[in-house]
């Protein structure tokens, strides 16, 4: 049994070394957690994280650029095809990160699926987290700079400002703006 763990063990580092090392990604946890798919375009200095459990997907086609963070904190993370993660933007997986397909997100975003409970009964650390998930559906264009909060849903075909903090969901064509995020216009009527 020993023999066969052993084995299992230096086939996953080959395959790691194969895959992950000539293209400098790192890889924190587990990589068995991490499913790519085809024809990724990747960029030196991408963090892919299963530490403290989770997964992460990747679908066909995607781009992630460098310094860009996927990081699970026990949940998942899904990519949908042709979506493009840019520079520096961090996703998180606390409570469920789903992103559908051609779904553009643009430099320094930060998605974080999770929330901090917090009272004057206990340190902030020892507080609570809140993990309702984030669900961005297809053809959605997020703005350089924008912060998008726990629960929150981004219906198809919206468009996101930049700088933006959204912090309620919004429907399907519709172009969001603002900190927190307000309706500007709708971009179709459906």
């Amino acid at each position: 049994m020993q023999i066969i763990t052993k084995a299992i063990q230096r086939l996953y580092f080959k395959i790691y070394r194969l895959f992950f090392l000539p293209l400098k990604i790192r890889v924190e946890g587990d990589p068995r957690r991490i499913k790519l798919g085809k024809k990724i375009n990747w960029e030196r200095g991408v963090l892919l994280s299963t530490c403290g459990g989770g997964r992460i997907e990747i679908g066909d086609n995607c781009e992630i650029k460098a310094g860009s963070k996927l990081a699970t904190y026990g949940g998942e993370i899904i990519l949908g095809k042709y979506t493009s993660v840019n520079y520096n933007t961090i996703l998180y997986g606390h409570g469920g990160l789903k992103i559908g397909n051609y779904v553009r997100i643009a430099a320094g975003c930060v998605l974080v699926p999770a929330n901090h409970q917090f009272g004057p009964d206990r340190l902030i650390f020892e507080q609570d987290l809140i993990r309702k998930g984030i669900l961005i559906e297809d053809n959605v264009w997020i703005g350089a700079g924008a912060i998008i909060l726990d629960g929150v849903t981004i219906g198809r075909g919206s468009v996101i400002g930049a700088g933006t903090v959204v912090t309620k969901s919004i429907g399907n064509y519709e172009l969001h703006a603002g900190v927190p995020n307000r309706l500007l216009k709708r971009l179709k009527d459906e």
